[in-house]
C-alpha cells in the first residue's frame, strides 16, 4: 500500500475517535458543572476539560471565560479548533475523499452523511441545540462510521492502519478523560473519598458508557481503584488503556508478517504493552495518576511517531 493511502486511512481513524473524545469531555464537564460548590453556587469544571483537552492556551486567548456555552463551540463547531468536533469530522472526511477508491461505499456514506448533518447543525438556532444533543449526535454519528468499516472494509494492510490510527487515539482519548478527575480538583484532600468524590469517579465511567460493563465486572462497590484498574489495566475493558495498547500491537505485527519486515513501532508497541502488564493500581497510585496518565499520552505520542516514520511518511526503513 502507498504511504499516502496508508496515512490517509491512519488519520481518518484517528480523527473520528478524536471527534468522540471531545463529546465524551464535554459530557464530563456537563455533568460536573451540576454539582454544588462548598461555598454555595456551581462549580466550574469547564477549565478541567479544557486542560485535558490539551486546548486551554487557545481557548483562553479566544474566548476568555470558561463558561459551558464557550467550551461547547470550542470543543464542537470551532473550525480555528482543530481538534473540534467540527474540524475533525471534515478532515475525515476529507482524507476520505483522497482514498476514496480504499473505502467501502457504506464507509463514504456514512462519512458523507455524518458531514452533511454536521452543515445542517451549524446552521441551526444555537438555543435549539443542548449540549446533549450534541454529545449525543456525535457519538452515533462515530459509531455509525467505525461500524461501517468494521462490517464492510477487507482485513487487508489498510485495515490494520486504520486500525492503528484508532487503537493509538482512544489510548489518548482515555487517558485523558481519566485525566480530567485530577484536574477537578477537591476543596481539600478530605474530600477524597466524600461523595463528591465519588460523583466525579462515577461521571468518567457514564462518559465512557461503561458504568454497567464496570458492574458486571466489578459488582456495586465503585471506588477509585477499580474504576483505574477497568479503564487502564482490564482487558475485558473496551476502552482501557491496555486494551488499546494490545491493539495497536496486534495490528502491527500483522503489518509485519504481511511486509515481510518488523520496524521500531512493533518493539515500541510491545514495551508499552509488557509495561502496563507489569503495572498495578497501587503502582499507578503510588507515582500519581495525573503523573502516570501523563507518561501514558507521551509514550503514545512516541508510538505514533514512529508509525508515521515506520510507514507514513514515504520514506519508511
Amino acid at each position: 500500500m502507498l504511504s499516502r493511502t496508508a496515512n490517509n486511512l491512519y488519520w481518518i481513524a484517528r480523527y473520528i475517535e478524536r471527534a468522540e473524545t471531545n463529546a465524551r469531555l464535554l459530557e464530563v464537564g456537563a455533568r460536573n458543572a451540576m454539582l454544588p460548590d462548598t461555598a454555595g453556587g456551581n462549580r466550574n469544571e469547564w477549565e478541567s476539560v479544557l486542560l485535558a483537552s490539551g486546548t486551554k492556551e487557545a481557548f483562553d486567548a479566544k474566548y476568555g471565560q470558561a463558561v459551558e456555552r464557550n467550551v461547547e463551540t470550542h470543543l464542537f463547531f470551532d473550525r480555528e479548533n482543530a481538534s473540534s468536533v467540527a474540524s475533525c469530522l471534515s478532515a475525515a472526511r476529507e482524507n476520505g475523499r483522497i482514498v476514496r477508491t480504499a473505502l467501502t461505499t457504506q464507509v463514504w456514506e456514512a462519512l458523507n452523511a455524518a458531514h452533511a448533518e454536521l452543515g445542517e447543525m451549524a446552521r441551526t438556532e444555537r438555543s435549539n441545540l443542548s449540549t446533549t444533543d450534541l454529545i449525543d449526535w456525535t457519538l452515533r454519528a462515530c459509531s455509525l462510521i467505525r461500524g461501517a468499516g468494521l462490517a464492510t472494509q477487507l482485513r487487508n494492510d489498510g485495515y490494520d492502519f486504520t486500525n492503528i490510527g484508532h487503537h493509538l487515539e482512544r489510548a489518548d482519548s482515555t487517558a485523558r478523560i481519566l485525566d480530567v478527575k485530577y484536574y477537578v480538583l477537591l476543596p481539600d484532600i478530605g474530600f477524597v473519598g466524600s461523595g463528591l468524590d465519588n460523583y466525579q469517579w462515577r461521571t468518567v465511567l457514564r462518559a465512557m458508557n461503561a458504568t454497567r460493563a464496570f458492574h458486571w465486572v466489578y459488582g456495586g462497590d465503585v471506588t477509585a481503584g477499580k474504576i483505574v484498574d477497568f479503564l487502564v489495566l482490564n482487558r475485558q475493558a473496551p476502552r482501557s488503556l491496555i486494551n488499546a495498547a494490545d491493539g495497536v500491537r496486534v495490528h502491527l505485527d500483522r503489518l509485519a508478517r504481511a511486509y515481510g519486515r518488523e520496524t521500531d513501532a512493533q518493539a515500541r508497541a510491545r514495551d508499552l504493552v509488557a509495561r502496563l502488564e507489569a503495572t498495578d493500581t497501587e503502582d499507578i497510585f503510588d507515582r500519581g495518576l495525573h503523573q502516570f496518565l501523563r507518561g501514558i499520552i507521551a509514550d503514545v505520542n512516541r508510538l505514533g511517531a514512529t508509525v508515521h516514520d515506520a510507514y507514513l511518511s514515504g520514506d519508511a526503513r
